[in-house]
Parts: structure tokens; sequence; C-alpha cells
């Protein structure tokens, strides 16, 4: 018997992409590549999303998706869940290198997001934060962790070969350049995201 092809979907058609740009990057990805990955003549995507743009919104959803916010601990204090959540994203984003900039330049609307959203403010609230101030610090935690990654995404991508630091040794090698050989590109990350819970702890009622 004859293996049969997935049937098509928003979903499958979305994971799809992003495995497509995770491989060729997001600048070589085109329509055209998808319906030749998915077997398909390329207009038949457009059944299920109207424009690349349309099909961008499906991958960002696929992105949080994978993020898999119920295995998130939600009984757990609002400082321990704004940490894991907040790590979950961050690895989540880092592992698709390639697709952090369509992650971070538009909202994600699916049911899971929104779900993950109200329970989060429920949290804070319940932790003495108003519903306005709760969605500011996830809106700040989530610009905040975004930002990380598409900064240590870019260098992941080669951005680091144009850096111009000192090599040991060097006459120029200053304290600047010792200090960065001994900070990870990535391990400030939770130093910034405990500093921001520590300064958010301050405005709870």
């Amino acid at each position: 018997m004859r293996p049969t092809k997935p049937t098509l979907n928003h979903a499958y058609i979305a994971s799809v992409a992003l495995a497509l740009i995770d491989r060729v990057g997001l600048g070589k990805f085109s329509m055209r590549k998808l319906g030749a990955e998915l077997g398909v003549d390329p207009m038949a995507v457009y059944y299920y999303y109207r424009d690349q743009e349309s099909l961008f919104d499906g991958v960002a959803e696929a992105l949080f998706d994978e993020l898999d916010a119920d295995a998130v601990r939600w009984e757990s204090s609002w400082r321990e869940l704004c940490e894991e959540f907040f790590t979950r994203l961050r690895d989540t984003l880092l592992a698709h290198p390639h697709a952090v900039s369509i992650f971070a330049t538009r909202p994600v609307r699916s049911r899971a997001a929104i779900e993950s959203g109200e329970r989060a403010i429920g949290v804070l609230c319940e932790a003495g934060f108003t519903p306005a101030l709760a969605l500011q610090l996830t809106r700040c935690l989530r610009e905040f962790t975004i930002g990380h990654a598409q900064s240590v995404a870019a260098v992941r991508l080669g951005a680091g070969l144009r850096s111009r630091k000192p090599e040991p040794g060097a006459p120029d090698y200053n304290l600047l350049a010792r200090s960065a050989d001994a900070a990870d590109i990535d391990a400030h990350f939770g130093v910034g995201l405990r500093a921001m819970l520590d300064g958010f702890e301050r405005l709870a009622d």
C-alpha cells in the first residue's frame, strides 16, 4: 500500500513552513518552496492562508504551541510562573533562530495564547497586582524575552563573526573584552528576568 500524504490543514501547513524556514532561512523562504515541501501546487496553500503574512501568523502560533503552555506549573507562585513561562518562550524561540523575527512582529491570537494570557493575568491578580499592571508586567517580560532571543539568534546566525573584539594577549585586550569572554552570550537572560521581577514585586498591593 502506498503511503498517503498528510491531509492539509492550517496547523500542518504552518508546521511544515516552520521546518522549511529552519532549514533554508527566512530570506530564502517562498510559497513555491513550501508547495514543493508539501507536495502540492503552491496555490493550494492559499485555500488555508490568504497570503504569506497570514501564513506567518500561523507560524507564530505554531511556535507558541511548541512552548506547551499547558505544561507550565500554573499552580506555582507568580514569580515562579513568570520565570518558567518566559524561559520556555526564550528556549522555544532560540530553537528556531530564523523564525524569531516572525514571532516578534505579530500578535499571537490563537485560542491557546489567549487562554494562557488570561490564566497569567489571573495568577498575577491573585498575587495583588491590578489587571492593568498585570498586563503591563507580562508585556514587559514578553518584549524583554523576544528582544533577547532576537539578539542571541543574530549572533548564532553569524553576526558574531563580525565582532571586532580583541583576542586575549592582544595589545588592546581590555576589561570589556575580558568580561565578554567570561560571560556566555545567553547568560544574562536569567539576571535580567529576575531583576525585572524584583522591581515588579514592589508594585504589588
